[in-house]
């Protein structure tokens, strides 16, 4: 994977060196570009490389010696290898990026402090810190209690296993090659590309900061329930509403804590850096006291009595003694007990029937762990909410429904458990793993330290847990470990209770730890998301990348804070877990993908240092991420994969184009490899065809497109579907045409982005401009990815012979796509036709179908009205009949045709019969012939041959008064030879006096033929086109676009300029049109 570098150069003279100057903004860039000159004055162009920027130093002793005479003119792009060793062993991996708050203090320092962390500081306490947490002393024994056993240590393997695939995946992405500041996302992002890395880096996001929502949540749960539950705002009034009243609170402390703890991130992050110790002390302490407390039961168990009655758990928040009543001085006393279950304080008081029918016991909450209580919490009890809290083995006997619970001071459930959802609830409690990885630019030695810390951090905190589910089942009573709260010991907290010395130890522990846990994530969350806007792959994140002066990102800690800031909202632990847990599961899940493709790619630069990896490992763990989603919660799964797409395809549409080499580009080139090696080389079936296009474009002296509209035309024909290659040719040597060849192809990538059209560019530099088409016809395409389709713009000024595309080039075009098997599409007036921001509200799209092409004429009024420009036209199909045609009967076959192919057109014959050949046809032939002759036969210069072209075409066409013959004779160099014909030109060529030609043009040329003489084919032809022009003319005028039948160029090369005004005739007086020539072969069927 790449990575950047930040390079320090050595000065001999030790000169002062600045972070600022990081960005290669030198005082010296005005001397280096002199240097960069060479004698003839030319600007060698230097790689834009870390490594390969010489120092003064080097340039210095570069050229000392004639040992390395042969690399001398290379020496300024291509530095010597003892340079660029130098510079590697001097480099430092400052942060890139994120300037951290002690890093920026002293922007003004001389020298770079060397990062001196190592494996246990700098990874394997941050891991430590952040895995174990709130989840291990709230929730953990609840689990326990409430899936038994067996199933919570089945939970706890389950998410300690994807953590441990997880980790040994990203060791093997961290330890190949340098891994800056940024952790997590630097890694996916730069693996998987800019959309992966995106999507997975805001989710991350997301998940650290909830993931602080749940340390705030934790922390007011225990201030409130365990340190001074009087602090409370909200006071449940009536039995039932504690649970509300509780959230509120949540809600209102929650809020405040936030404030608090987003101006201590703002003013001070070194504070929270510093006091990140100590709140690890209080985790290992904490720690420390659980497990001493145990060993402790052993012989000397804790004093914490149980109030059962009958197999009923009782909350003593509400009363003293466990018992009914006390005999005192031979009196018997009701005790604060009855008085809850019944209506007076008398002994004949009517109390509730279950307190009446069972008795009231009192047992011991821990036993011990040689008490043998393992077996009977080796089981699951899984409960609806609001359920009691019941001891299994206990006898009872069943009072009336009616009185079960109301209002009397059991130990409720607050909601409902199930296995998945208890598997939600733990997984944050395994997070925490990145620790690591986001410090990686203050580690001594990154690449060995990552791995090792990072394992031995989940293998240590995975034993803790592991053992403290066995000896929390060992050690304590069932019912106080589904007590969430610890109602029943007196509202202690209940891993508290087992702890030694004093149960204040894991309180106060479990505060600061938690506390601790919420200020580290406001503090990295931010930098997290300002890193991500700071890369520039989300647009709308720009905003979040600037900060104070000093780099803190304040923008970013204020969306933090209010993000953070609806988890509170949420005030509940048990909901808030699920949604961090999808996050960060999503985040494990693609750095396992990230390793397994980069291991199956193979990637040359894939070699990392850590060599215990194996991508059946890295497959296994986003397997089990996946699956660990959709266990957690189905719906919070899909709504988590649909944000991650969202931000995928977003940063794929808007986001800034990136290339960071990453492994999704390589496994495209894979799987485009595989697909092509799959694709046979044949043509396809009739079924699959469609048109795969060749754009062929002009491009002016600016390197620009002439003709925009034919990547209009192009679009909106495909679609965006199949393959679309766009070329052009460059006239001249490749050599001296290196530069305008890159910059046609910018232009032209540039132009198919505005006009949306998808496909490939390519343009090649020859000779020849002939010979470049003919390469691009050839040899555009890879394998069965060839175009079978040429699109070109009809040459308008083909008469100009100093026109590059000229007629000759152009008939070429068309005999080589027509040997090459391939259809042909030539668009005429191609700036008429519409941009792709037009819409065609009506009109219609005419097919002239006069020969048989193989129906490509039918599939592509189809292709256009795919496209909303061309949507609401409808579509019309006329074809000719001749004398011997049933017309009526071709209408009805047409018809029954159109119905097969399931085409939706109107139909219509258009009988043209035999007539005489006009005296117009003679003429336009004529005028045809002289020019083409006179272009032969005279050997005049560019300009002499125009004005005779001009002087012929005024003949024929102008009116005969002297004045209009002055004018034609004065016209010295025109700009443009005109050789069509208009009505008018017709109405005045049929009345015209013969007789009043001026002699003086016979006796210049001599070479004017009498009609009998004229070449009878080319009458014909010109018959033809006159009469089939007359009758598109009559039906089509108006229509919004006109397709033809393209005739086939003649077999003799010597009537290639006739065949160009029979072109030009056959499509006179049409806005429109679209010429079809057809590949040879059928492209479209009637049968499914």
């Amino acid at each position: 994977m790449p990575t950047s570098f930040t390079v320090v150069p050595v000065e001999a003279q030790g000169e002062e060196w600045e972070p600022a100057e990081r960005d290669g903004k030198r005082q010296e860039e005005g001397e280096d570009d002199d240097r960069d000159r060479d004698s003839a004055g030319e600007v060698i162009a230097r790689e834009s490389s870390p490594f390969i920027s010489s120092a003064e130093l080097d340039r210095g002793n570069a050229y000392e010696g004639k040992n390395m005479a042969l690399f001398e003119e290379e020496m300024d792009s291509n530095p010597m290898v003892s340079s660029l060793l130098n510079k590697l062993a001097n480099y430092t991996n400052l942060t890139q990026g994120v300037v951290e708050h002690e890093a920026d203090e002293d922007s003004k320092r001389k020298e770079v402090k060397v990062p001196r962390m190592g494996t246990f500081i700098g990874v394997y306490l941050p891991c430590l810190q952040n895995i174990l947490g709130v989840i291990l002393f709230l929730r953990l024994t609840w689990i326990v209690g409430t899936a038994g056993v067996l199933e919570s240590f089945i939970i706890v393997f389950m998410c300690c296993a994807c953590t441990m695939l997880t980790a040994i995946s990203m060791s093997a992405i961290a330890t190949n090659g340098v891994v800056p500041a940024g952790g997590s996302y630097y890694m996916i992002s730069r693996s998987l590309g800019p959309e992966f890395g995106g999507a997975v880096g805001l989710c991350f996001y997301l998940g650290t900061t909830f993931a602080g929502a749940m340390y705030i949540l934790g922390t007011i749960e225990i201030l409130l329930t365990y340190i001074s539950p009087s602090a409370a705002i909200f006071r449940a009034e009536e039995v039932g509403e504690e649970t509300e009243a509780m959230l509120n609170n949540m809600r209102v402390y929650g809020t405040c804590i936030i404030i608090l703890m987003a101006i201590v991130v703002f003013v001070g992050v070194k504070y929270v850096n510093k006091l990140a110790l100590v709140f690890l002390a209080c985790v290992i302490l904490s720690i420390i006291a659980i497990y001493a407390g145990v060993i402790k039961t052993a012989f000397d168990p804790p004093d914490f009595p149980i109030c059962l009655l009958g197999n009923r758990t009782l909350s003593k928040r509400s009363f003293d003694v466990c018992a009914k009543f006390t005999e005192s001085n031979n009196e018997t006393k009701t005790t604060t007990l009855w008085r809850l279950f019944c209506d007076s304080s008398s002994l004949n008081a009517t109390c509730d029937d279950y307190f009446n029918l069972n008795n009231v016991t009192e047992i011991q909450g821990i036993p011990g762990i040689m008490s043998g209580v393992l077996t009977d919490n080796l089981w699951s009890t899984y409960s609806e909410k609001g359920s009691i809290v019941e001891k299994k083995d206990q006898p009872s006997v069943a009072g009336s429904e009616e009185t079960k619970t109301s209002g009397f001071p059991y130990v409720f459930t607050d909601i409902m458990t199930y296995f998945t959802m208890l598997v939600g609830i733990y997984f944050p409690s395994v997070t925490g793993i990145m620790a690591g990885s986001n410090r990686s630019g203050d580690l001594k030695d990154a690449q060995k330290s990552i791995p090792t810390g990072t394992i031995l951090a989940i293998s240590t905190t995975s034993f803790i847990y592991l053992s403290c589910i066995v000896l929390f089942g060992a050690c304590i009573e069932g019912v106080i470990l589904r007590d969430k709260f610890g109602e029943a010991v007196n509202g202690n907290l209940v891993v508290g209770t087992l702890a030694w010395p004093s149960p204040w130890v894991i309180v106060i522990g479990s505060f600061f730890s938690t506390c601790g846990a919420g200020l580290q994530s406001l503090t990295g969350a931010p930098r997290l998301l300002q890193a991500i806007a700071r890369d520039g792959i989300v647009p709308f994140l720009q905003v979040f990348g600037h900060g104070k002066a000093n780099g803190e990102p304040t923008w970013a800690l204020l969306l933090t804070a209010g993000i953070c800031e609806t988890g509170i909202l949420i005030a509940s632990l048990d909901s808030v877990a699920p949604i961090l847990s999808m996050f960060f599961l999503m985040c494990y899940m693609f750095v396992n993908l990230a390793c397994a493709v980069q291991t199956l790619l193979r990637t040359p630069n894939w070699r990392p240092r850590f060599k215990y990896y194996h991508w059946t490992l890295s497959f296994l763990g986003m397997s089990l991420c996946l699956a660990l989603m959709f266990i957690c919660s189905w719906y919070y799964a899909l709504i988590a994969m649909l944000i991650a797409g969202c931000i995928y395809k977003y940063i794929e549409y808007r986001g800034a184009e990136k290339e960071w080499g990453d492994g999704i580009r390589g496994l495209s080139l894979n799987a485009a490899r595989y697909a092509l090696l799959r694709v046979e080389d044949g043509p396809p079936h009739t079924k699959n065809w469609r048109p795969q296009l060749l754009v062929l474009l002009n491009l002016d002296s600016e390197q620009f497109v002439k003709h925009p509209r034919l990547l209009s035309f192009t679009s909106q024909l495909k679609a965006g579907k199949g393959l679309t290659i766009v070329g052009s040719v460059l006239q001249g040597i490749y050599l001296d045409k290196c530069t305008e060849t890159q910059k046609a192809e910018e232009n032209v990538k540039a132009l198919m982005g505005v006009e949306k059209t998808k496909g490939f560019c390519q343009i090649v530099a020859s000779p020849s401009y002939r010979d470049g088409i003919s390469c691009l016809i050839q040899s555009a395409g890879l394998g069965g990815m060839k175009h079978n389709t040429v699109l070109m713009a009809w040459p308008q000024s083909w008469k100009q012979t100093e026109n590059r595309f000229s007629w000759r080039n152009f008939v070429d075009t068309v005999r080589e796509t027509t040997a090459a098997q391939q259809a042909l599409l030539v668009a005429k007036n191609i700036d008429l036709f519409p941009t792709n921001q037009e819409r065609f509200t009506e009109g219609n799209i005419d097919v002239w179908w006069i020969v048989h092409d193989g129906g490509m004429l039918m599939l592509l009024p189809f292709l256009l009205r795919q496209h909303k420009v061309w949507r609401k036209c409808k579509m019309r199909i006329f074809t000719v009949a001749q004398m011997d045609d049933n017309s009526i009967q071709m209408k009805k076959d047409l018809q029954m045709f159109l119905y097969h192919l399931r085409l939706n057109a109107e139909v219509e014959v258009v009988e043209m019969f035999e007539n005489d050949i006009s005296a117009f046809t003679y003429e336009k032939t004529l005028m045809m012939e002289q020019r083409s002759q006179m272009l032969k036969q005279m050997q005049l210069s560019k300009n002499e041959r125009e004005r005779e072209a001009q002087l012929i075409h005024d003949r024929n066409t102008a009116s005969h008064s002297a004045p209009a013959i002055k004018a034609s004779v004065a016209a010295a160099v025109p700009e443009k030879v005109q050789m069509t014909w208009t009505k008018e030109k017709l109405v005045a060529e049929k009345h015209k006096n013969k007789d009043s030609n001026a002699p003086g043009f016979k006796d210049i040329f001599n070479m004017k033929p009498e009609w009998g003489n004229l070449n009878q084919s080319n009458v014909r032809r010109m018959h033809t086109a006159v009469k089939l022009n007359g009758v598109v003319l009559n039906k089509s005028q108006h229509a919004q676009l006109v397709l033809l039948n393209m005739p086939g160029p003649p077999k003799n090369r010597k009537g290639d300029e006739n065949y160009m005004e029979f072109l030009e005739v056959l499509t006179e007086g049409l806005d429109r049109v679209l010429l079809v020539r057809g590949s040879g072969r059928e492209v479209i069927t009637i049968y499914s």
